[in-house]
C-alpha cells in the first residue's frame, strides 16, 4: 500500500508482508513487481521506466507490464524465457491510495458507504507493532479517558456503555451504534458532546468509524488503513471524511497527528508486538468488538501479525 500521489515517474519502492516491491507507472496504469531483478539480485527501484517498460539500474534488463524480461542490451538478439520474468503483484487504486495484493481478489479496496463528501489523507505514520494491533486500536473505546483525555475521553466518563455487536452480510464485525462523550471530537470541536459511533471491520488490517455528535455539529468518518510491513512494524494511514467545510486540511491533520501521537508509545509497548488470538491476554464485556475482530480473523486464517 501506498499514497498514489508519492508515485510519480520514478519507480518506488515499499514493503509489504515481509517483501520489498517496486511500484511504476507505465502510462496511466500502475504495476507492481518484487523489487528484485531476477538476474542478479539488484532492486529494480533503482532503474528507471524506459519506452513503457522498467529498466534495471545494473545490466539495462527491461521488462514489461507483465513482468516478462523483453530485452537484455548485452544480448540485443536474444529473446529471454519466461524464466527470466519478474514475480508481478495486483495494484488497485482507490481512497487516495494504491492497494497491492499478490491475488487479484485481494487487491479489491473496501467499499466505504454513507460517509461525508470531503475527504482528507493523514499519514503515513510507522509504528512499531503489527497491523492487527492497530486496527484493534482504533476499535477500542475503552482506552480514550485515558490514552486521549481531554480530547477523545475523560476520566469522569470512563465507563464504557453496553453495546451489541453484529456482523456484515458477509461476516465482518461492527457496532451500529455506539454512544460515547468526547471533550473534543473532532479538529472543528471547541466544547465536549455526545457523539454517536458506528463501527465497521472492513478488511483484516482496515477499518471504518462514522462520528455523529448531537447537535449541529459536522459528521465525520475515519478509515484506518494499516500496511503490514513486517510482522511487527507497520505503516498506517488515516483517511478523514467530513462535512466540515472550514477547517483546513492543515489542521484536520494536525488533529489526527496528535491523536495517533498519543497511541503510538502505548502501541510500540504491547508485547507480544503480534496480536494474539491463541490466548494469553484476558478481556472484559467492554472488549466485545476486540474480542469479535479476534475470532474474525481466526475465521479468515490470517496468520501474518498474529500468534
Amino acid at each position: 500500500m501506498a499514497a498514489a500521489a508519492d508515485l510519480g515517474t520514478a519507480p518506488l519502492t515499499r514493503r509489504l508482508l515481509g517483501q520489498d516491491l517496486v511500484l511504476w507507472r507505465s502510462g496511466s496504469d500502475v504495476l507492481a513487481f518484487d523489487d528484485r531483478c531476477p538476474h542478479r539480485g539488484a532492486r529494480l527501484s533503482l532503474g528507471s521506466v524506459v519506452d513503457g517498460q522498467l529498466q534495471c539500474a545494473y545490466h539495462g534488463w527491461c521488462f514489461d507490464r507483465a513482468g516478462a524480461c523483453v530485452r537484455v542490451p548485452a544480448l540485443p538478439a536474444w529473446s529471454p524465457p519466461q524464466s527470466h520474468a519478474v514475480a508481478d503483484w495486483q495494484v488497485a487504486s482507490a481512497h487516495g491510495l494504491l492497494w497491492v495484493a499478490r491475488q487479484p481478489h485481494a487487491a479489491a479496496p473496501p467499499a466505504l458507504a454513507d460517509v461525508p463528501g470531503r475527504q482528507v489523507v493523514c499519514g503515513p505514520y510507522e509504528v512499531a507493532t503489527s497491523a492487527p494491533r492497530v486496527v484493534e486500536n482504533f476499535l477500542d473505546t475503552a482506552h480514550f479517558a485515558f490514552v486521549h483525555e481531554g480530547w477523545l475521553g475523560d476520566a469522569a466518563h470512563a465507563e464504557v456503555p453496553g453495546y451489541d455487536v453484529a456482523h456484515t452480510g458477509d461476516g465482518r464485525p461492527m457496532i451500529e451504534r455506539y454512544r460515547a462523550w468526547q471533550p473534543r471530537a473532532s479538529a472543528s470541536s471547541r466544547d465536549g458532546a455526545w457523539v454517536d459511533y458506528r463501527y465497521e471491520v472492513l478488511g483484516p488490517f482496515c477499518a471504518l468509524l462514522l462520528k455523529r455528535p448531537e447537535g449541529n455539529g459536522p459528521a465525520d468518518a475515519y478509515a484506518a488503513f494499516a500496511c503490514p510491513q513486517e510482522e511487527d512494524r507497520t505503516l498506517v494511514w488515516f483517511m478523514q471524511f467530513t462535512s466540515d467545510v472550514l477547517t483546513p486540511d492543515a489542521a484536520l491533520r494536525q488533529f489526527q497527528d496528535s491523536i495517533f501521537g498519543q497511541d503510538r508509545p502505548v502501541l510500540e509497548s504491547q508485547r507480544p508486538a503480534r496480536l494474539p488470538l491463541g490466548g494469553g491476554e484476558v478481556h472484559s464485556a467492554a472488549d466485545r468488538l476486540s474480542v469479535a475482530y479476534r475470532r474474525w480473523l481466526i475465521a479468515r486464517q490470517v496468520r501474518f501479525g498474529t500468534c
